[in-house]
């Protein structure tokens, strides 16, 4: 069997990256990128349509956020079993990424589009990932409660942590993956919440600013006392 094209490539961002992953997990990478770009014609899952683009763009921009995930699951105490929600995802990014390179992680996708759902039930019962799920909802409706709550280009940190709030478990954390530092959405949150971490993120291959933001409730300000 041939190798994929952009395998190599790939392989060269995990590197620098310092991100280990087994063949199984490069080549099932490889096959979600291609599902994108194949159900992408239909259903307009994304405006980058370029291959190389999008292993990037897509693939190893969500890749950067798995070394701080580990790190915050083994310093929480989380091991097999976290729960992780991904709200709008889309596409699946970064959660198909996450539950591909953390197959311990328990990831769910949520989208208010049904098709985006549905895409996420195909790519989880093709490319054999028991540990992903795709959810057709708003995420102010489920009642289910997770460890880490994420988000990539899909809110303000004012909406996303507000519309999120009652899915996020009582010690659970939101990780919100931005470009530049958005010291104005930073300013705009209120007290009960609270960022708690910034770091940036350098992604190969990418010559544009990426950093991760880590919020949580701020003390006295649970879950349960969800924000109007």
């Amino acid at each position: 069997m041939s190798a994929h094209p952009l395998e190599a490539r790939l392989r060269e961002g995990l590197q620098a990256l310092g991100l280990p992953l087994s063949d199984a997990q490069v080549h099932t990478l490889l096959a979600y990128q291609d599902w994108v770009a194949k159900w992408n014609k239909v259903y307009n899952l994304t405006a980058v349509r370029d291959p190389q683009e999008m292993l990037t763009h897509h693939l190893l921009d969500s890749l950067a956020v798995i070394a701080p995930l580990r790190r915050h699951l083994a310093d929480a105490g989380l091991g097999q079993g976290a729960r992780l929600l991904d709200v709008g995802s889309g596409a699946g990014l970064p959660g198909v990424v996450i539950a591909i390179a953390c197959p311990e992680v328990d990831v769910s996708c949520v989208d208010t589009v049904a098709k985006k759902a549905l895409f996420i039930q195909q790519v989880a019962a093709a490319l054999r990932l028991p540990n992903l799920h795709g959810v057709h909802a708003r995420v102010e409706r489920l009642t289910q409660t997770f460890d880490v709550v994420t988000s990539r280009a899909f809110a303000s940190l004012l909406d996303f942590t507000t519309w999120s709030r009652r899915a996020l478990a009582e010690q659970g954390v939101w990780l919100a993956m931005k470009g530049k530092h958005p010291a104005d959405e930073v300013a705009a949150l209120p007290v009960a919440t609270q960022v708690f971490h910034v770091e940036p993120l350098q992604v190969p291959g990418l010559d544009a600013e990426r950093c991760l933001l880590w919020l949580r409730p701020a003390a006295g300000h649970g879950c349960a006392a969800e924000t109007t």
